[in-house]
């Protein structure tokens, strides 16, 4: 962990150092120890761990990161303010000319400038003041209170307590005068004495209220980095409250993430929930008004990346008042799509009743018949007719397509083909259709008969590529195999012009070999098999 040593490790112990310092992570291992026996956190980041080289740590420790140096100069005592050290009776050589005394000068001397100095006069010659020079250490310099006497404070007490003297002493000369006053009678005075009486209470309960107000609220100074005013800022939390790890101490309970001080599930979750004040995080983040914060950072991103100059954290106003007008333009759309759908195809909910014949398959109409099936009276019933069109065939055939099926295929039964768009021809072409399918079985049996009782081959065999080869034309299978290489090769120069070489000579003379080979070898685009040719 916090080790120093430099020297090289190979990948073996390289990998077993890491798994280590994962196990001590997972808290499968023991943490490892300093010098002083205490454990090092294994979750410090390696450059807060690791010493500097020039330390030469010789084993894991953490003392470069604490304050290891200690200065024995270092004090914490204060100036004695107003100390004087010697008082003299007559001026001395090199003693301030203002006022005599040997501490200082007469430009750093503090009292008022006198008409003639001490020098001159020999007389009000002022003690000498006890001076002192500390060595402060880093808090020491820092430290607001120091020198501060306590006993200062006294001075503040007695002034408010002389103020609520003289006010009492006040209320009192005033209850005299109301008593003295002899057009007054004594119940008019018992009135206003009590009145008196009752505006000291009001006043002193006022004052305690104060006292209490101020022990009661939550809040805490901030120095504002303007013009170094302060402000209060009220705290998130009182310190009365349960913190969230002390609601369940189980280990199997809520995670408590300690860095972030969050916990996301329920600590409680079997506990009554009309007593639970704290349901966990995610309660929090997936209800009240966090869903819609949450919708409305999404509609700014999106909003921002169809070209819109909208952002949530630089203008929040112009981004929710964007999402408000959205909302609002979302919803008329909405209901106008509604009101188009239901003008075009109508609304089953709001129609009338179906009529009783049609909900029970009845009616009152009444119609006759002869013996030969037709109607006498009355009317005869409509037969109900698809919005479809039906009995309608196209080019030529007489059943629809759908009709035939076979090697899974669809196709039409009147002439038995698996083309959707094709010309219908009867039974001529289930003719022809059983004629090719006999020509292909008869193929087939005949190369199986090859295969088994193989005939010597030929070195010429006939052209078969092209359309415009004659039938009687024999090629040399040697030079056919020259020939095709040689296309190779021209493709491959075609594609990549850095393996064309210089100084080609060209012949102008071309064999039926190369004929062949250049049909053989081209490409041709109505073959569906093309695009998988090199």
């Amino acid at each position: 962990m916090a080790t120093a040593s430099v020297a090289f490790k190979s990948r073996e112990d390289h990998r077993k150092q890491i798994e280590l310092e994962e196990a001590r992570k997972a808290g499968l291992a023991p943490a490892e120890v300093d010098e002083d026996g205490k454990e090092i956190n294994p979750h410090i980041p390696q450059y807060m761990s690791s010493a500097p080289w020039y330390l030469n740590a010789e084993r894991p420790s953490l003392k470069h990161q604490r304050k290891w140096k200690s200065d024995p100069n270092y004090t914490k005592s204060w100036y004695d303010r107003g100390a004087k050290i010697f008082q003299a009776s007559k001026y001395r050589k090199g003693a301030c000319e203002n006022c005599g005394a040997m501490t200082h000068a007469a430009k750093a001397c503090m009292e008022r400038p006198r008409k003639v100095g001490a020098k001159h006069t020999n007389k009000h010659i002022a003690a000498d003041e006890k001076v002192e020079t500390f060595e402060l250490d880093y808090d020491g310099k820092r430290d607001r209170w120091n020198g501060y006497d306590a006993s200062t404070y006294a001075r503040v007490i007695e002034r408010y307590e002389a103020r609520d003297d003289a006010r009492k002493k006040y209320l009192k000369e005033q209850q005299l005068e109301k008593l003295e006053k002899g057009d007054q009678n004594d119940e008019g005075a018992a009135i206003d004495e009590a009145e008196d009486e009752d505006d000291l209470r009001v006043d002193e309960a006022k004052v305690d209220e104060s006292k209490q107000m101020d022990f009661a609220k939550v809040e805490k100074r901030v120095r504002t980095t303007g013009g170094g005013s302060t402000g209060t800022v009220r705290n998130l939390r009182i310190r009365e409250d349960t913190a969230k790890y002390l609601l369940n101490l189980d280990v199997n309970s809520a995670h408590y993430d300690p860095k972030t001080r969050s916990m996301r599930e329920d600590p409680l979750p079997e506990a009554d929930p009309n007593e639970k004040f704290y349901l966990g995080d995610n309660q929090y983040r997936n209800s009240g008004q966090a869903l819609e914060f949450k919708d409305l950072n999404i509609h700014a991103w999106e909003a921002f990346d169809k070209g819109q100059d909208v952002h949530m954290q630089a203008a929040p106003s112009q981004a929710e008042l964007l999402y408000k007008n959205f909302k609002v333009m979302k919803d008329k759309l909405k209901s106008q799509t509604k009101e188009t759908i239901i003008e075009k195809y109508g609304n089953a909910a709001d129609d009338d009743k179906l009529p009783r014949e049609l909900l029970l398959g009845q009616s009152e109409r009444q119609v006759e018949y002869d013996r030969a099936g037709r109607i006498i009276k009355g009317q005869e019933a409509a037969i109900p007719r698809s919005k479809y069109e039906e009995d309608v065939y196209i080019n030529n055939h007489t059943t629809v397509w759908g009709s035939w099926w076979k090697d899974h295929q669809w196709g039409f039964k009147c002439c038995k083909q698996t083309i959707r768009n094709s010309y219908c021809t009867g039974t001529a072409g289930i003719e022809a259709a059983e004629a090719a399918n006999d020509l292909m079985r008869a193929n087939i049996a005949r190369k199986e008969a090859a295969a088994e009782d193989p005939t010597p081959v030929e070195e010429k065999r006939p052209a078969t590529w092209g359309s415009d080869v004659p039938e009687d034309l024999v090629l040399d299978e040697k030079l056919l195999a020259d020939a095709l290489k040689k296309e190779d090769q021209r493709k491959r120069e075609e594609k990549d012009e850095r393996k064309r070489k210089y100084n080609v000579k060209w012949n102008d003379e071309v064999t039926q070999e190369d004929m062949e080979a250049y049909r053989m070898k081209k490409v041709h685009h109505d073959d569906p098999m093309s695009k998988f040719m090199n």
